[in-house]
């Protein structure tokens, strides 16, 4: 499997949903099977007002979605729309910064599978996600 796209092409289409693009998304790294972004945190992203940064679990579940969704679109030059996805909490996301590396575990006819690990500053596991995605 070869990477589609160049990442200069696939930070393009960062900017294609107006969402994703809120989100302010960077693109870390891209290889054939595996894509990385980071977000940066920002009130509109809080669990709650005040005190440290505390991501809210849905700005995570976002991150996670996105990145599996990327992941195929660097491969395949086509965004595939989620069939279902997951994550795992498995503690609270702290931090100014979170990054998501989605890893491709198989492409078939139909549909892909993705999984994405998302890590806190201090390179702690903070949720994990698995992703299907309709790529017909």
């Amino acid at each position: 499997m070869t990477s589609a796209l160049k990442e200069e092409e696939i930070v393009a289409w960062l900017g294609r949903s107006p969402f994703v693009a809120f989100m302010g998304l960077t693109l870390l790294d891209s290889t054939a099977d595996r894509l990385s972004l980071a977000i940066e945190f920002r009130p509109e992203f809080a669990r709650s007002l005040g005190g440290e940064p505390r991501w809210h679990g849905g700005v995570v579940a976002a991150l996670i979605d996105t990145a599996g969704d990327f992941a195929l679109i660097a491969t395949t030059g086509k965004a595939p729309p989620t069939v279902n996805f997951r994550v795992d909490y498995l503690r609270p996301a702290v931090g100014n910064r979170l990054t998501a590396t989605a890893r491709i575990r198989k492409t078939g006819r139909q549909v892909g599978f993705v999984d994405v690990d998302v890590l806190d500053p201090g390179g702690k596991l903070v949720a994990i996600g698995r992703a299907n995605y309709a790529v017909a």
